[in-house]
């Protein structure tokens, strides 16, 4: 059986890039395709060191640095990418990888960490952060955002069967494509964490500092709360106005390694996230430091979090509005309830989503789609 995995881009290693990590862990066989990659030497452990098909945009005119910018020619480079002799073929997309061009004999089986988020539901606060929301590039933007939206629930079709990074991106996948996926949920290394016994009297949050992150809406809460501590961890474009609204109740490390991230999050009393993320990595590392979540109560959370009151074991707590207030609220209303929840239903809970258990439900599910194919043939013939 020859095997393609298709990836959007490697450029660096990310949430994308450690499903693509167990994929070839599945399929150490399997040749990989990609719009560009731009990976250093040093960071090519997790593809095997395999040497990565590319399209015509990773000779483009510093591609490197601006290979965002051939967004309008991506589905064209995507369909350049040559899978004609695999018998499956698998795209690992949050972009273009699913618009990949396979035939009626060809099984393609598409994991998707979200539809192009851009071009869908949130290409209104997407071109508003890129001031892109009025005038003549606003509008060619948006031009050129409309075809893709065309183009991305055409190729929807191509795709044999959808697997979706949670029930949440399932709903995204109906809502666009009216296609039905299944959820298997992406892996988190979760053996690289230990559980911290002792809990100290800080917050965390750990996270690149872009604005749907919400990073400015916790410290700006526990600025308010000048008798709790706050230590956030990552940088990013708005670190410095992270930075300026800052009290001194709120400590801002700035990038730090992975051994401080983890001995933070072992340590402390909990995890604040304020993002609606697809999936959400960094709370299901919290939880397996033993250290409950306090997030927003939509996306990828509602289904990595157990919360107070409605689990018999519960890892942490919701809030209802990406508002300061709502934070303010949630923090104290987990101060009356701390002691009820364990780490040990936090590390617990987190095992949930190892790799182990995701190459083995991604298996499986390989499997019985092509033992499926095979059936159907032989009853046609």
């Amino acid at each position: 059986m020859k095997v393609a995995i298709i990836h959007d881009w490697l450029v660096t290693y990310a949430g994308a890039e450690k499903v693509l990590e167990d994929l070839l862990k599945i399929y150490p066989q399997a040749d990989l395709f990609s719009l560009v990659d731009f990976l250093p030497e040093n960071q090519r452990d997790f593809i095997m060191n395999k040497k990565v098909k590319t399209s015509f945009i990773q000779k483009m005119p510093m591609a490197k640095k601006k290979y965002r910018s051939y967004l309008p020619f991506m589905p064209l480079a995507i369909e350049q990418l040559d899978v004609s002799k695999y018998d499956v073929v698998i795209s690992s997309s949050h972009a273009v990888a699913k618009g990949v061009i396979t035939g009626p004999d060809q099984l393609h089986i598409s994991y998707v960490h979200s539809p192009i988020r851009y071009a869908w539901d949130l290409q209104h606060q997407y071109l508003e952060e890129a001031g892109l929301n009025k005038g003549l590039k606003g509008m060619l933007a948006k031009i050129m955002l409309h075809n893709i939206r065309n183009w991305d629930y055409r190729t929807s079709n191509g795709v044999d069967y959808f697997l979706s990074n949670s029930n949440f991106i399932g709903k995204r996948i109906w809502k666009v494509y009216r296609r039905e996926s299944e959820t298997i949920y992406p892996p988190v290394d979760v053996s690289s964490f230990t559980m911290g016994e002792i809990k100290e009297n800080f917050y965390l949050t750990a996270s690149r500092m872009v604005p749907y992150k919400k990073i400015n809406l916790i410290v700006e809460a526990f600025s308010q709360m000048p008798d709790k501590k706050l230590v956030v961890i990552g940088t990013g474009p708005d670190f410095d106005k992270i930075k300026a609204i800052a009290t001194p109740n709120v400590t801002l490390l700035g990038y730090q390694s992975f051994e401080v991230l983890k001995d933070h999050m072992q340590r402390a009393k909990a995890f604040v996230f304020a993002a609606e993320e697809d999936f959400g990595i960094t709370p299901v590392e919290a939880q397996a430091c033993g250290t409950p979540v306090i997030a927003y109560g939509k996306g990828g959370a509602l289904e990595t979090i157990n919360a107070f009151g409605e689990s018999e074991f519960p890892t942490g707590l919701f809030f209802a509005n990406q508002t300061t207030e709502a934070i303010i609220s949630s923090v104290e209303r987990f101060e009356e309830v701390q002691n009820l929840i364990l780490a040990e239903d936090c590390r617990e809970n987190a095992l949930r989503f190892s790799p182990e258990r995701f190459r083995d439900e991604f298996r499986l599910f390989v499997e019985s789609k092509l033992n499926e194919k095979v059936n159907r043939e032989r009853v046609e013939v």
